[in-house]
Formats: structure tokens, C-alpha cells, sequence
């Protein structure tokens, strides 16, 4: 599971290329997309804080905080709704890794992040299962 793509990726990995049930595809990704959040949610900001004190980093410490950023308003303004929502979208940079930063970054309770996270992490889950399924056929230029 990486960045960026998460279980929209993996999701259609597993259950159309390894052929994976889609039931345990859906279980595995949603568990090992959720796994890293706490630990981004309570270290990402002395992280970033490091990362644009070192020369080779400072850049990519940079672009993180503007990608932050750029998302703030939305969540703020639905907090733990709008953060629900951003991280469900299934489309890259608005799962739950960017809405981890995004939470962080925003200074949002710890307990609400992960409530807003899981939830989102579990809706974008669905869609994308039903997708590679053929429910939701119509939505596959999301994938």
C-alpha cells in the first residue's frame, strides 16, 4: 500500500489481477490503509518541521505543508464531516494519508481525525469494491 494511490489501488489489484475475493480484499486494504494513520497524525509535524531544516528535504517539507493547505479550508469548515468526505473521495491525494496531514496540520482532535478517517477510509473502500465489481460500472474512470 502506498501513498497516493492506496486501496483505490490496491483494492483493484488484489481482487482483479491476484484474484482475491473482493470481501478479504476489501478487509485487508481497509486495515493496512488505516495502519500508518496514527503514527502520521501524531509525527507528521515534527516531520515536516525536520524535513525543512535539512537541506535535501526542505522542498518536500515545503510541498507537503501547501498540500495541507490547499485542502484546510473544506475540512475546516465540516471538520470532522468534511474530513470524512475528503479522505472518502476515491481519487488520488485525498485519501487517508493526505487527510491525516490535513488533520494534523489543522490542529483537529486526535480522536476525531481517526473517526473521520476510518469512516472515509471504509466509504472510499466500498466504492471503489463496487466498482471492481461492476455495481458501480459507470464510475470506473475513477480506478
Amino acid at each position: 500500500m502506498l501513498p497516493i494511490v492506496e486501496l483505490r489501488g490496491a483494492i483493484p489489484i488484489g481482487s482483479m489481477a491476484f484474484k482475491i475475493p473482493w470481501y478479504w480484499c476489501y478487509v485487508l486494504c481497509v486495515i493496512g490503509n488505516l495502519v500508518p494513520i496514527p503514527f502520521i497524525l501524531i509525527f507528521i509535524e515534527k516531520l515536516i518541521g525536520w524535513f525543512k531544516k535539512t537541506k535535501h528535504l526542505k522542498k518536500f517539507g515545503l510541498f507537503l505543508e501547501a498540500k495541507a493547505e490547499k485542502n484546510t479550508a473544506r475540512v475546516q469548515k465540516y471538520e470532522v464531516f468534511g474530513l470524512m468526505l475528503f479522505v472518502a473521495i476515491p481519487l488520488p491525494m485525498t485519501g487517508a494519508w493526505t487527510g491525516a496531514l490535513v488533520a494534523a496540520l489543522t490542529g483537529m482532535k486526535f480522536k476525531n481525525s481517526m473517526i473521520s478517517i476510518i469512516g472515509g477510509v471504509l466509504i472510499a473502500g466500498v466504492i471503489v469494491t463496487l466498482i471492481c465489481q461492476g455495481v458501480l460500472g459507470f464510475l470506473s474512470f475513477l480506478i
